[in-house]
Formats: C-alpha cells, structure tokens, sequence
C-alpha cells in the first residue's frame, strides 16, 4: 500500500475535505492501494519520509523528497485532474 499525505495548518478542516475527495477520486479510479492521510503541518517531516507523495494545502517554499500536490486543485475543481494523475503517478 503507498501513503499520500495530506496536510493543513491544523489537519482538521480544509485537510479532511481535501483527502476524502482525493480517496473517492482514488477509489473510483480502482487506486485503492493508495492511503490519503490526514496530518498537522508540524508533523509533516516525520510522515513524509514513507510518504509517496504530498498533497499541500498552504504553500510551499521547501523542497521535498517527494512530489508535492496542489491540494486547493481538489478543493476548487480547477486543475483536478492533472493533479489526481500526478498522485497516480508518484504511487506506481
């Protein structure tokens, strides 16, 4: 199973909306294999080392390991899908 995170400034609101969109998105594509986690910003470096993607809901100025994914794309609908298949892609 590969692990996407997600993250907010608390992981409570904006970042539970965006993963469950994602993980519907995900299932209706048959790309259960992938796990969307919810976290805080603060716990960010810690999870993203097992992490195969990021999916940001505030923006970024550091580079990561891994891709990161425009999260408001899932929240608008602007950009969606290039997005969604970037997620796809990172967890081939």
């Amino acid at each position: 199973m590969k692990k996407v995170i997600v993250a907010c400034g608390s992981g409570v609101a904006t970042s539970q909306t965006v993963a469950s969109k994602v993980t519907r998105l995900l299932n209706e594509r048959n790309q259960s294999h992938i796990k969307v986690e919810v976290i805080d910003l603060k716990s960010l470096d810690s999870h993203i080392k097992d992490s195969a993607a990021y999916i940001a809901i505030t923006k970024v100025d550091k580079q990561y390991p891994v891709p990161v994914i425009n999260g408001i794309a899932f929240l608008t609908g602007m950009g969606m899908e290039q997005e969604l298949q970037k997620i796809i892609d990172a967890c081939k």
